[in-house]
């Protein structure tokens, strides 16, 4: 982005404060670390500025900004609503509808998908929100189409993500899609977070933490070697050896801990580390395949047009830029 980009979210009344603060987190902190990169300018918009808007936990918080800021951002975060029941404001619903016609992006973290749903555009698209949520808004909304198993949505011009860990993911996914691989990452290393989930990754996996082996240590160790080691042949055997256990055990401990096969595991690893090479513009896409794993170009181009849902070639062109500041 050459110019400032701006960002409204919106505050209310009786709002949880996590989601909010991940969007100030994000898009609200300064970045000198970034050195002359243009960052975002966020705005924290509520329906009455200047009312004080109680929060969970038993404080409260006063937004500056209207719904005419939020109407007049280039993104818009809606961060949930006061209730999954009732109505969704009018005056919201016509705000998110001003910035949508004005070319904005419409984004929600969790019941902020019931907002998005009031304005008609998400009607016969796909869409989610936090599994708890997921059938109260199909029923509601029912010319949605509500999947519950995935992180987040993206349809463009509308994205939608499921419960809070899920908004970190969607908003690190628009610092990517706005900045690249390299900025994304400087900035999930802040936050001290992963700096890459697939939207399509399961929502939650079912084993509760007490549950996990304390074999599933060799899995931690598996993953780490595995990282390091992308580029060469990998297999089940192999990294069950480097995580000492035998290859029964280690598929049963890995699927159960990371709700995904070893193999489906490293193929997202590899995929994710092609990024950042296709952004740099060098070298070809068949020497990026080989450079992070893949046997064949074929390959590379198949999982990778599965999961980014573009092909390698349409990404770089998409995503080339100068290089980003270390």
């Amino acid at each position: 982005m050459a110019e400032t980009h701006g960002v409204a979210v919106l505050a209310f009344d009786g709002m949880a404060p996590f989601e909010l603060g991940v969007v100030v987190e994000v898009f609200g902190l300064s970045r000198p670390e970034l050195g002359e990169l243009p960052w975002y300018e966020l705005r924290v918009c509520a329906e009455e500025p200047g009312r004080d808007l109680r929060a969970v936990g038993g404080f409260t918080l006063c937004a500056e900004y209207g719904l005419d800021a939020l109407a007049a951002a280039d993104t818009v975060i809606v961060p949930g609503v006061a209730e999954t029941a009732g109505e969704v404001p009018p005056a919201l619903v016509d705000a998110l509808l001003r910035a949508h016609a004005r070319g904005a992006r419409l984004v929600s973290i969790c019941s902020g998908a019931f907002a998005l749903a009031a304005t008609g555009l998400l009607d016969g698209r796909r869409a989610t929100t936090h599994w708890r949520y997921a059938r109260a808004l199909a029923e509601r909304h029912p010319a949605v189409e509500v999947d519950p198993d995935v992180l987040y949505v993206d349809n463009g011009d509308v994205l939608t993500s499921a419960g809070s860990a899920a908004g970190i993911d969607l908003c690190l996914y628009l610092v990517r899609a706005d900045h690249g691989a390299a900025v994304a990452n400087a900035v999930a290393r802040r936050f001290v977070v992963s700096p890459h989930r697939e939207g399509g990754q399961a929502q939650f996996i079912e084993a509760a933490v007490g549950d996990i082996d304390p074999g599933d240590d060799g899995v931690a160790r598996s993953m780490d070697w595995a990282l390091r080691h992308l580029h060469t042949p990998l297999s089940v055997p192999a990294l069950a050896g480097a995580a000492r256990m035998s290859e029964r055990s280690y598929a049963r401990h890995f699927t159960r801990r990371n709700g995904v096969s070893p193999m489906r595991w490293v193929v997202a690893q590899r995929v994710a580390a092609s990024l950042p090479l296709l952004e740099s513009g060098e070298g070809t896409v068949d020497e990026v395949a080989a450079a992070v794993g893949f046997d064949s170009t074929a390959t590379y181009r198949h999982h990778f047009t599965r999961r980014m849902r573009t092909t390698p070639t349409a990404y770089r062109k998409t995503f080339t830029r100068a290089p980003a500041p270390p």
